[in-house]
């Protein structure tokens, strides 16, 4: 259902806020933004011409700043602080015709904001729906928390991946695909507050988790290479984790820091997730290998990978949920 926008003057305060953001957005990815003079004078009363102007201008600026411009924005720029994420929501509720990539940025604007709202840290128990439905009522208002077929669906995939030991068997259960299916599946339901909510709840969960998991691997990695080090084992083949076939065990280490500093941020990274997953393959591997193997042994070859291509973003943080 569409959240018409019936006060004009409401309507056009929050374009003249959120011009400015859009503006600093396509300034700081280079993208090419046409001017809109009538948002830029400024006036207090417009016309309906304006009007008219502002929202093809909006219109097309939507269809130029991508979901991941969005993500990179909104997880990295004080700009967007609460204020801004409710703009940027009302913005994407208020439209009578919505796209896919409205449907994404909604659905992480609402993680975000939920985020930010709730403060909830990394030992809190996982969220219900009843606290997610609370949390965006300043968004979303007021709504019953009932349970349509598609939030079960949703709810047993955010179960699943709760259970999820690694990110490894996160890939072999399709979470994140399985979530975007449900969510393409509900059509116009989707912008149902009691869909948004679901979903909101969804990509919070799996974006913990992801982040639970992410740290677990590369603890292991620095656990792997360090006794690969003991071992005498200088060098690996991770031609399958994009790397080289005698990639330096030390070289290794300092990779996964950057990654651990890398990680401790918001999950905008982009960098692929596969990477992460097929490095500790090849370290369990060359653990298992040069197990017996002399103490001089000077490399040890991993040729298992998970063959997928994933990028962190969001959706899911973190992961991406568009």
């Amino acid at each position: 259902m569409p959240h018409q926008e019936t006060d004009r003057g409401t309507l056009w305060s929050r374009w003249r806020r959120l011009h400015r953001l859009y503006v600093t957005i396509a300034t700081e990815f280079v993208l090419e933004a046409p001017l809109c003079p009538e948002l830029e004078q400024g006036l207090e009363v417009p016309s309906a011409e304006w009007d008219s102007a502002a929202e093809s201008w909006f219109a097309e600026m939507d269809r130029r700043i991508q979901i991941h411009h969005l993500r990179q924005f909104a997880q990295n720029s004080a700009q967007m602080n609460e204020d801004a994420l409710r703009d940027f929501i009302a913005h994407h509720l208020n439209k009578i015709e919505r796209t896919a990539q409205d449907r994404d940025k909604l659905d992480f604007l609402l993680v975000q904001f939920f985020s930010q709202r709730s403060s909830l840290s990394a030992t809190d128990p996982d969220p219900g729906l009843e606290l997610v439905a609370k949390a965006l009522e300043p968004v979303l208002g007021e709504f019953e928390i009932t349970a349509p077929e598609f939030v079960s669906r949703i709810d047993d995939v955010s179960r699943e991946a709760l259970d999820m030991q690694s990110l490894k068997a996160m890939f072999t259960a399709r979470i994140i695909e399985r979530g975007r299916e449900i969510k393409a599946g509900c059509g116009d339901n989707f912008f149902d507050p009691i869909a948004l909510a679901a979903f909101t709840r969804f990509g919070f969960l799996t974006r913990r988790r992801f982040f639970r998991l992410m740290h677990d691997d590369l603890n292991r990695i620095f656990d792997g290479l360090r006794e690969l080090e003991s071992r005498g084992v200088a060098t690996l083949d991770c031609r399958k984790a994009q790397f080289a076939a005698d990639e330096p065990v030390a070289r290794l280490r300092l990779i996964c820091q950057s990654w651990r500093v890398m990680f401790h941020a918001e999950y905008s990274s982009g960098q692929p997730l596969a990477l992460l997953v097929d490095l500790r393959t090849a370290v369990e591997a060359a653990l298992a290998q040069s197990s017996g193997t002399s103490p001089k042994a000077k490399a040890a070859t991993a040729s298992s990978g998970t063959g997928v291509e994933f990028e962190v973003s969001a959706s899911l943080a973190a992961p991406e949920t568009k």
